[in-house]
């Protein structure tokens, strides 16, 4: 029998929301969602619910960025970081800033959610503060690049603050230049649903200050071997893949593929509690608190320990979605700072899964790593395979199945552009595993073929994968988004289809 973990459900009053709110194609219009959580009384309302009813505010986002030209990534004028990746009501956290050239500077900070469409609300302002160039970290061992900077505050979680991303705006008085740093607030709450930041890739894609990611070895871009190290010990430089997003400038890829996800659950009023890859790789009976996990984005660096917990979680009546593709795709091995910090240094040693004949010969650096770590298709359902990369509509093959019902999908009918820009295919031999969207995506790599997958857990659970990095792009659209493009494919923007099948998912997740 599944696990009873005896709390209100999140559904409760979610008829009051009714099918307006999943209108077809762009949905311009949040407010009947916004009316229906204000009305519900204060003990039927979910903390997310109570959170978003309070007056939102889009003065989160950045309206002066600059990088420096020959960094290609950093905002030398204003940079920051936080002590840690996440952080619980009542713990302290410390602020990392840098200016160049000196300039007083202010940190507004924000928690990043609906609140009527206005996607943020500011929650507190400090400073302002006495600013100046602080040190670049010299080039240690293994190309870590490790900031030891002074800090510019110390905050204390208010115990009001609930689960959420938490951006803090840094703003140059001198030159009003811009920049955001970003932590998690996480809490010990029993919620419906656990949105795991995928924030490991968020590192091990920063190539802050200049070319010093996972992907560099100092002789090749897109490096895929070993011997390379990064800290969360230093800002996020702006994204560099796909498009260009000023907004993720020191916030890693919130913005890009997380967001929109966060975006639209909120607005639907779901129950939900957020925490970093490194909570999972920390805590795995913690996950056992959700009813389900979400994997969002970009999710493509696991531990091994975050890869046994989440199975564990699957084992013990864990509901997973992967709404993400590539994922787990990168082992990682943790390791503490410097300075005994646990957790603040990431580094490649392996690649999830047997090896593949395309995907060797397309980065050629893993021949070099042992390829003795699990078969990440046995947790997700299908695997990253060659080409990897690419584009295609995400095209529905099982029409009946109660994922795809009130979404009016028939077999064959795709939605455009939503595979991308990296999928799974390879379904995994997993008894009861369905194939439940497939198709061929294209790429100057060449073809491939995505798997989009569901199979039963032993305690009447189950694993959904979809197959894509862009679903959020299918829910919403909220301030500041950039829609991406790549390989060809271009996903449409919010589609009642995408939104019914995930209110599926996610309503059949929460029993």
């Amino acid at each position: 029998m599944k696990r009873d973990l005896q709390r209100r459900d999140v559904l409760r009053g979610m008829a009051a929301f009714g099918v307006g709110a999943l209108l077809p194609g762009v949905v311009p219009d949040f407010s009947p969602c916004v009316a229906a959580a204000s009305n519900f009384a204060p003990a039927d309302r979910t903390r997310i619910q109570e959170e978003n009813a309070k007056t939102g505010t889009r003065d989160w986002m950045l309206n002066s960025t600059r990088v420096d030209a020959a960094a290609k990534y950093r905002c030398p004028s204003i940079e920051g970081f936080a002590s840690q990746t996440s952080v619980a009501a009542g713990e302290e956290i410390s602020f990392y800033v840098s200016c160049n050239p000196d300039s007083r500077f202010k940190i507004d900070l924000y928690r990043s959610g609906f609140y009527g469409g206005t996607g943020g609300r500011h929650v507190a302002s400090l400073g302002s503060f006495v600013g100046q160039a602080q040190e670049d970290p010299p080039i240690a061992k293994q190309r870590r690049r490790e900031c030891v900077w002074e800090s510019c505050a110390t905050l204390t979680i208010p115990t009001d603050w609930p689960s959420g991303i938490y951006l803090g705006k840094l703003t140059a008085e001198k030159s009003g230049l811009q920049s955001y740093l970003t932590f998690i607030v996480k809490d010990n709450r029993e919620a419906d649903f656990l949105f795991q930041c995928s924030d490991t890739t968020w590192s091990a894609y920063n190539r802050w200050p200049s070319q010093f990611s996972l992907y560099d070895n100092g002789e090749t871009v897109w490096y895929w071997g070993g011997g390379v190290e990064v800290s969360f010990d230093r800002p996020y430089g702006k994204y560099c893949q796909i498009f260009d997003a000023p907004l993720t400038t020191g916030s890693g890829e919130w913005f890009c593929w997380e967001f929109p996800i966060s975006f639209w659950m909120e607005s639907q009023g779901f129950d939900v509690s957020y925490i970093s890859n490194m909570d999972t790789h920390r805590d795995g009976p913690g996950l056992l608190r959700g009813k389900g996990m979400l994997s969002v984005g970009h999710d493509e660096y696991y531990s091994l320990e975050m890869f046994n917990n989440v199975r564990q979680g699957i084992k013990n009546g864990l509901n997973v979605a992967f709404l993400s593709g590539n994922t787990c795709c990168g082992l990682l091995d943790v390791l503490p700072a410097s300075d005994g910090r646990p957790d603040r240094v990431i580094r490649r040693v392996d690649r999830f899964g047997p090896r593949d004949a395309i995907g060797d010969a397309l980065f050629t650096d893993m021949k070099t790593l042992p390829r003795s770590a699990p078969d990440e298709s046995e947790l997700i359902g299908a695997r990253s395979t060659g080409p990897i990369v690419g584009g295609a509509d995400w095209i529905c093959r099982q029409p009946e199945h109660w994922l795809f019902r009130g979404s009016g999908m028939q077999a064959g009918e795709g939605i455009p552009g939503l595979v991308g820009w990296e999928w799974h295919g390879d379904p995994a031999d997993i008894p009861g595993l369905e194939i439940v969207a497939q198709g061929m995506t294209g790429s100057g790599s060449g073809e491939g073929t995505y798997t989009a997958t569901i199979y039963p857990g032993p305690q009447d659970n189950f694993v959904f994968n979809a197959s894509t990095c862009w679903w959020g792009d299918g829910l919403s659209e909220p301030p500041g988004y950039v829609r991406p493009s790549a390989h060809g494919a271009t996903p449409q923007g919010p589609d009642q289809r995408v939104q019914t099948i995930t209110r599926n998912l996610l309503k059949r997740m929460a029993i």
